[in-house]
């Protein structure tokens, strides 16, 4: 009986090993650049046209991921979309952000 519990234990760490890990890859591999995390409802595809509109004001030249995958929006601790990401840290959750205020927010994250 003790072996069943142990082994249940060892699986829950093995588990968490591989969340962490899968958790640490979201992050380590795309920390940099700007995201929107949704499931791709109405809310979020305003939210990336706002985005969108703010980097070409901004004068940022690069591609915006919107991120649907619940697992990888969660591994961001984000349980309310639409939410803004950049450059790996959460700037804006819950809301529909319009272009200046998504503007500000990168500016301010990115020191522009």
């Amino acid at each position: 009986m003790v072996f069943f519990f142990n082994k249940k234990k060892d699986d829950k760490s093995s588990a968490n090993h591989n969340a962490e890990k899968a958790a640490g890859g979201q992050t380590s591999e795309s920390g940099i650049g700007i995201k929107v995390l949704g499931t791709g409802c109405a809310k979020c595809r305003a939210l990336e046209q706002a985005v969108q509109a703010a980097m070409l004001e901004l004068g940022i030249n690069e591609e915006l991921e919107h991120v649907t995958d619940f697992v990888n929006i969660a591994a961001y601790g984000v349980m309310t979309t639409p939410a803004l990401v950049v450059d790996g840290k959460v700037v804006s959750y819950g809301k529909v952000l319009q272009k200046d205020e998504a503007k500000t927010l990168i500016a301010k994250a990115r020191d522009l």
